[in-house]
């Protein structure tokens, strides 16, 4: 029983350690959608940086990823709102991999993730 324990404890403590394990990458790869029409649009962003996707104003805060895969699960901080507008529509934590689990709740527009910008090498 104790031996039981002690290996669940490791393969916790294992699994916590790399996912601890993240880079900051400078900008993210956000997909904007409007749902009226059905237009998308891409849009690459820099790390504290605001652009505008349709009728929204979109900030990114940080992108992260795997340190060990960079082309692995990125999820970016964002904030979002309408333009022109004081209050924020979505302030978090947004996954590449499951946009669902922390969505942007917009009528007509819709804004994820497609992944961190990572460093070239040169």
């Amino acid at each position: 029983m104790i031996r039981v324990l002690s290996l669940a404890a490791a393969l916790v403590a294992g699994n916590t350690a790399a996912q601890d394990q993240v880079v900051s990458g400078p900008g993210a790869m956000l997909r904007g959608l409007d749902k009226v029409n059905g237009q998308t649009v891409d849009v690459e962003l820099a790390s504290g940086e605001t652009a505008q996707v349709f009728g929204l104003d979109v900030a990114l805060g940080d992108c992260r990823y795997p340190a060990d895969n960079p082309t692995g699960d990125a999820f970016a901080f964002l904030t979002i709102w309408e333009q022109g507008a004081q209050q924020a529509l979505f302030d978090g934590w947004m996954i590449a991999a499951a946009p669902a689990l922390n969505a942007l709740d917009h009528n007509r527009y819709d804004v994820w993730v497609i992944r961190c910008i990572t460093p070239s090498a040169d």
